[in-house]
């Protein structure tokens, strides 16, 4: 037998030891930043600087950022819960978050030092930057202002949380085939992701379906009884959100459905494989996407099931948050303001007072004066279609107690109008939260509001006419609940992390932390008239254009000149925001040059983005026809170049943000009255696009701010399309009396773009001839032709395009989102900054060990 020494002691080959921790006060020297990421490379991913992937560097450099945004993280809650602080809790079905590691080194002051660090390891930063995947976790406008508003709250020191659903497959990723939209799975965690952290302990059960039961307490009162429910498990994970200069890190928590039982094991032994799994499949569904189609029995039950699964888990959150710090649920409505970022996240307010009554044992009215003054609701839309309204009968299925709980409301509030209206049961009929009709629906919109101790709007025309149309009696029976919030943006992302050539020509100018005073940038002004800066303005421009015609060139393969205009509409494909019109006047312009070879035309490039949902069949067909037009100009000799359309797949923050700085001009051309604010119109003013568009949404407050020479401003205002449809709109008198119009109309019918399929085009002419062109697009055709020609005219004089790009960039300050977020913070949510001393050197790399 071997002799075994009791002294001597095997050596155990050496642990990387941990760097020292960056911190922004030191700027963190490359080197430390640099031996970091190979720490992580080397002990979180078990890789060597040999085997490593892009992919792996990618995790490494984010880890590397990511512990002292973690430690920050940690320091900020604690301090958060030593203070018993009113905390702010954002509500939303979608964030549009993008890609982090950029802008989270940025906030953190460690930009260029991360980069210098990568470059040192033989990394490409842009490589690098570009692995990472954009989080599935939104779609349009809603969900990047969501993103938006949690950067300000954290910049601002402002305790929040937001909350929303961890979707599996996002929305879809887009391609396009024979022009058509194609939705694939967009399976974005497919590789990972390094900024959630999964809280399996901090996990939720949500009841859905059974029946109700009355049955008594045992002081003899009625009490329902929600019974033979079927639970999911709701799962958080945590994504920290840096503030500028990473001083206050909060977070935003996302929920993942799982089944309460993962896995039945004796069907599975009986050979039933797949009922084995069917409750698993079941439950973990209601994550899997965002915004499933609508339009089947099925997926409007599964979005009821989303909206339910996310407000429950979020509100018992809450509840135990609030119970673990102060005890009683007497002081809630003292230490949470509940934001529900438009209609979807409506269903809280019953959910909330059944939790405070059932659970809880609240009374009614105990429980309904904390739901009024907990709860405030943000409106996104103009459009009736997009309130949100549920059948009884579905509500009926899914959430029994809820239905109940919103007779009883009804109820309550119909003696109010009854009170207010005396023996009128017509206001009666159109204020009740229940739609009578074939099948009765419950208007969630109403809901809101009448609940909510605050209704905002998004922008100052779409408050008033919140006001005057889609809720005037509600108005007038609550005239002070009203209020508006003009959307923001934040600057840390859409001007100082996407367009680093900008940022640094305005920190010359100007002195000041303008990223996070946006108002600062007013000190351009002066330096409109500087033809040297005026020059390395534009020179800044063009370099984003060539880096714009390389990815055109990359995604679309067509060649385009940086030296033309870029006349850019990246938005969501909805008839209102009208890329169809834009598509009219490509059309126009196509067929003067056909007609007209010596033409001389401003040499323009076109660029489309945007996704159709899968269930909007015409926003599908006008993807197509763009593509079909694009196609056909792009081919065509006799064009000489002098246009080019690209539109660009899978639009998404990440591509945003290329196209964004790029832009000089910016399409805006909703319908007016139709449109609720619009935030790209903003990123493109801030990077200095001029906006061509109507009197809609913040394009007023815009052209109020950079003024009426700096803006480009067609179509009907308000007030004239409702005298228009109060006339009476006949699309056929604009086609039958604009021989051009007709022209490229009958144009588009034809064959001559589709060949291989004829008519394919029909349906978007149909849509504005035969459908009664719902969104005044041939309204608006003519007015919006001669406004193009004005800019044409403007983009050859280079010194006054120059000129007003520069005022553009100048005065919009006002809409920073930081802006946006103190204003709800002073008048809605009474919501005081907590700054949070950070200390990094406490976090000891002994200690850590």
């Amino acid at each position: 037998m071997a002799k075994v020494s009791k002294t001597k002691k095997t050596a155990t080959p050496a642990i990387p030891a941990k760097p020292e921790l960056p911190t922004i006060a030191s700027q963190a020297d490359v080197d430390s930043f640099k031996q970091w990421i190979l720490y992580h490379l080397r002990c979180t991913l078990a890789c060597n600087k040999n085997t490593a992937t892009t992919h792996d560097w990618l995790f490494a450099v984010s880890c590397a950022v990511r512990d002292l945004i973690h430690h920050r993280f940690i320091n900020t809650q604690a301090a958060h819960v030593s203070a018993k602080t009113r905390r702010c809790y954002y509500l939303s079905v979608e964030y549009l978050m993008g890609r982090l590691l950029r802008n989270n080194l940025s906030s953190a002051g460690l930009l260029e030092t991360a980069e210098a660090a990568m470059r040192e390891l033989g990394l490409d930063p842009e490589t690098i930057f570009e692995e990472e995947k954009d989080m599935g976790l939104g779609n349009g406008g809603l969900g990047r202002l969501a993103a938006c508003f949690l950067d300000s709250l954290a910049t601002l020191d402002l305790p929040a949380v937001g909350y929303g659903i961890h979707y599996e497959f996002g929305l879809f990723r887009q391609t396009f085939s024979n022009g058509y939209q194609v939705e694939n799975a967009d399976n974005w965690l497919f590789s990972g992701n390094p900024w959630h952290v999964r809280r399996a302990t901090r996990r939720v059960e949500v009841p859905l379906y059974g029946n109700v039961e009355l049955s008594y307490d045992e002081n003899g009162n009625l009490k329902p009884r929600w019974v033979n429910t079927t639970p999911i498990i709701g799962v958080p994970w945590d994504i920290p959100i840096v503030g500028y200069k990473a001083k206050t890190i909060n977070f935003l928590r996302l929920w993942e459905a799982k089944a309460t039982r993962e896995f039945d094991f004796h069907k599975f032994n009986e050979g039933g494989y797949i009922d084995a799994i069917r409750e698993k499949a079941n439950s973990e569904t209601v994550s899997k996407v965002l915004y499933p189609n609508d339009k089947t029995a099925v997926g409007r039950q599964l979005r009821l099931v989303q909206q339910i699964f996310f407000v429950s888990c979020s509100l018992q959150d809450i509840i135990r948050r609030h119970k673990k710090e102060n005890g009683s649920l007497d002081t809630l409505a003292e230490k949470a303001a509940i934001q529900l970022n438009d209609t979807h996240p409506t269903i809280a307010i019953p959910e909330l007072m059944r939790l405070l009554m059932d659970v809880e044992g609240f009374s009614w009215d105990k429980a309904w004066s904390t739901a009024t003054k907990v709860f405030a609701y943000t409106n996104h839309t103009l459009l009736p279609e997009a309130l949100e309204k549920w059948s009884v009968p579905l509500f009926e299925k899914v959430l029994p107690r809820h239905l109940q709980i919103i007779y009883e409301i009804n109820r309550r509030f119909l003696l109010e109008v009854e009170k207010k209206w005396p023996g009128d049961e017509g206001k009666k009929r159109e204020l009740s939260i229940i739609e009578e009709g074939a099948v009765k629906q419950v208007r969630m919109a109403y809901l809101a509001v009448i609940t909510s101790h605050s209704t905002n709007g998004v922008a100052a025309l779409h408050t008033e006419l919140l006001k005057q149309t889609l809720f005037h009696d509600l108005h007038e029976l609550y005239p002070d609940r009203f209020n508006n919030k003009t959307n923001g943006i934040t600057p840390r992302r859409w001007l100082l992390a996407c367009n680093k050539g900008l940022s640094a020509l305005i920190d010359e100018k100007i002195s000041g932390d303008w990223p996070k005073d946006l108002d600062l940038l007013r000190g351009l002004e002066k330096f409109a008239d500087d033809a040297d800066f005026r020059k390395r303005y534009m020179a800044v421009k063009h370099e984003n254009k060539v880096e714009l015609a390389r990815i055109i060139k990359k995604l679309c393969g067509i060649e385009v000149s940086p030296d033309a205009l870029f006349d850019v509409q990246i938005k969501r494909l909805h008839e209102y925001k009208r890329q169809h019109l834009n598509l009219l006047h490509i059309l126009t312009l196509y067929h003067r040059i056909l007609n007209n070879p010596s033409l001389d035309v401003t040499p323009r490039v076109f660029v489309f983005g945007a996704k159709a949902a899968p269930g909007y069949d015409l926003a599908k067909h006008i993807i197509h026809a763009i593509n079909a037009v694009a196609e056909k100009i792009n081919n065509d000799p006799r064009v000489n170049g002098k246009i080019k359309v690209a539109f660009l797949p899978d639009y998404r923050v990440s591509l945003a943000e290329k196209i964004i700085p790029a832009a000089d001009l910016s399409e805006q051309i909703s319908t007016a009255g139709k449109e609720a604010s619009g935030t790209g119109n903003m990123k493109l003013a801030l990077n200095g696009a001029l906006t061509i568009g109507t009197l809609d949404g913040a394009n007023v407050e815009i052209g109020e701010e950079v003024g009426d020479d700096n803006i480009f401003i067609f179509g009907l205002t308000v007030d004239e399309v409702k005298e228009l449809r109060r006339r009476g709109y006949n699309p056929w008198d604009y086609y039958n009396r604009d021989e051009e119009l007709k022209a490229i109309l009958g144009w588009l019918t034809s064959d001559y773009f589709t060949p291989q399929q004829p008519g394919s085009l029909a349906p978007v002419v149909r849509s504005l001839l035969e459908g009664g062109d719902p969104f005044l697009v041939l309204a608006d055709y003519r007015s919006y032709v001669e406004c193009q020609e004005r800019v044409g005219e403007a983009f050859r004089d280079k010194d006054r395009w120059a000129k007003m790009a520069i005022l553009n960039t100048a005065r919009v300050g006002k809409f920073s989102s930081d802006r946006t977020i103190a204003e709800y913070a002073k008048d809605i949510w009474r919501l005081a900054p907590l700054k949070v001393e950070q200390n990094d050197v406490e976090w000891s790399i002994s200690a850590a060990k």
